[in-house]
């Protein structure tokens, strides 16, 4: 199937028409860019926030983002870039029917299969008309393919009015891994007097750095796409950085007399967090289940083999929260208490919770000592919570990360949880609510206002068959 290509359109207004014009000006502007190492040293950065007026404004602070990139070409290898519309209105999301944006520096190939994964979603509208003319995500191309080369492929969406829930949901669609990178494009304040505007821009740049998703236009003319990312950012336990700050009258050198109507803009990296160490990791999640083990194995009698003699990690010597789950040798649920609340030592925690799981889940009998040999036990460790903000069911559903969250569901006496690991059973988001909602003691349908939902993850370790106890 043959697709269309979008051309250039402020190709010579916001930066140069010709090809090696364009080259020469990128490169003084990636050159000054201080070398600062954006990402962790291992991972590129997840999100970046640039501006996207001309070059002679704005494309020194742009460059404080982009020049670091340049380590990860051939790593990062699609682009989900969103940024507002100027021009035409545009109700949720604008997905474009092409096959490629192209700049004086040539063609950029979409991610067609990516954009097919958004086909469905409501907020997501098909239409190239809202791009033809948009200068907040083209002014981002060139300096992209400066730095990434042709090896990677472009998702563009053109925001309008859409809530941060509804731009959250389309990027965890999109999120990917290393190899995705997120931009967003946007400008702060906008025809102030130079020291409101510094003022302003301070104010707003520590509020994106605080993950603030209430952002008005006023403020950052992208609020609505950037709201839905810092959203998602927290959600990712991403860690912003300031790259450089400064406004149209710093970067074109006005005079004082020019300098009562000035365009703000600022460079923020939001940072994937180290990937855990595999051996730490090991390490702590033996220590747990052996706790565990341990714990459950006193308690009927038996003796603890030499494997198991030692339990003993920092951590556990840490205030944490666990939840201690068992099953027996045909697979099935035997077992399962925890806290959701890090309110103890984690060693602490884990002792009780194992007991509980064994002797004290209502649901079951009290275990006993023949059912040890192929008991399995496993231990998840929590995560804080973080709130859930959904005004309808249907907003906690599209919000939702299968396989990902555990979830805490209140209403005013009434609370319950389930584990990530439940999605394995009901990977349905909508079954899955209806569950947590059965399992507070309320109808499957109901539903108020004042339901309040939080989300947390767990880290799970299961140990059964090298760390068997002697009977």
């Amino acid at each position: 199937m043959q697709f269309a290509t979008r051309p250039a359109a402020v190709a010579g207004a916001f930066y140069p028409r010709d090809a090696q014009a364009l080259r020469d000006v990128l490169a003084r502007h990636l050159a000054s860019a201080d070398a600062v190492a954006v990402g962790a040293a291992d991972r590129p950065p997840k999100v970046l926030v640039v501006p996207h007026a001309g070059y002679v404004y704005s494309g020194e602070v742009a460059a404080l983002a982009y020049a670091p990139l340049a380590r990860w070409r051939g790593r990062i290898t699609r682009v989900v870039l969103l940024g507002p519309v100027h021009r035409v209105a545009v109700h949720g999301l604008a997905a474009p029917t092409v096959g490629a944006f192209e700049t004086p520096l040539g063609r950029v190939p979409l991610d067609l299969d990516a954009l097919a994964s958004l086909r469905g979603l409501r907020q997501v509208v098909w239409s190239d008309l809202p791009h033809a003319q948009e200068h907040s995500l083209e002014v981002q191309l060139p300096f992209l393919q400066s730095v990434l080369g042709d090896g990677f492929a472009l998702v563009p969406l053109a925001v309008g009015q859409a809530s941060p829930a509804e731009v959250a949901e389309v990027l965890e669609r999109l999120w990917g891994d290393n190899e995705t990178l997120i931009v967003i494009s946007s400008d702060l304040s906008h025809y102030l007097p130079y020291g409101q505007a510094q003022a302003r821009d301070r104010a707003t740049v520590q509020r994106i750095l605080q993950f603030a998703t209430d952002l008005r236009g006023e403020e950052a003319c992208g609020a609505a796409p950037l709201n839905g990312a810092l959203r998602v950012a927290s959600r990712h336990g991403l860690a912003p950085r300031l790259l450089g700050q400064r406004n149209s009258a710093d970067a074109a050198g006005m005079s004082r007399a020019d300098r009562d109507r000035v365009v703000g803009y600022g460079a923020i990296a939001f940072d994937q967090p180290p990937e855990p160490e595999a051996d730490a990791d090991d390490t702590l999640g033996r220590s747990l289940v052996t706790t565990a083990r341990q714990t459950i194995a006193g308690a009927l009698g038996l003796q603890t083999s030499l494997a198991e003699a030692a339990a003993d990690h920092p951590a556990l010597r840490r205030p944490g929260a666990t939840f201690v789950t068992l099953h027996g040798v045909d697979g099935r649920l035997r077992g399962c208490v925890g806290r959701l609340e890090a309110t103890r030592l984690l060693a602490d925690d884990v002792r009780a919770n194992a007991l509980a799981a064994a002797f004290d889940d209502g649901r079951f009998a009290p275990l006993r000592a023949h059912e040890w040999p192929g008991l399995q036990v496993e231990v998840s460790l929590l995560d804080p919570a973080e709130p859930l903000p959904a005004r309808s069911e249907a907003e906690a559903v599209a919000a939702l990360r299968p396989g990902i969250d555990g979830v805490i569901f209140e209403w005013r006496g009434a609370r319950a949880t389930l584990l990530p690991q439940v999605w394995r059973q009901l990977p349905d988001a909508a079954d899955f609510i209806a569950a947590l909602k059965r399992k507070a003691g309320l109808a499957a349908g109901f539903w108020s206002a004042d339901v309040r939902l939080s989300r947390y993850r767990v880290r799970s370790f299961v140990h059964q068959d090298s760390w068997q106890m002697a009977v």
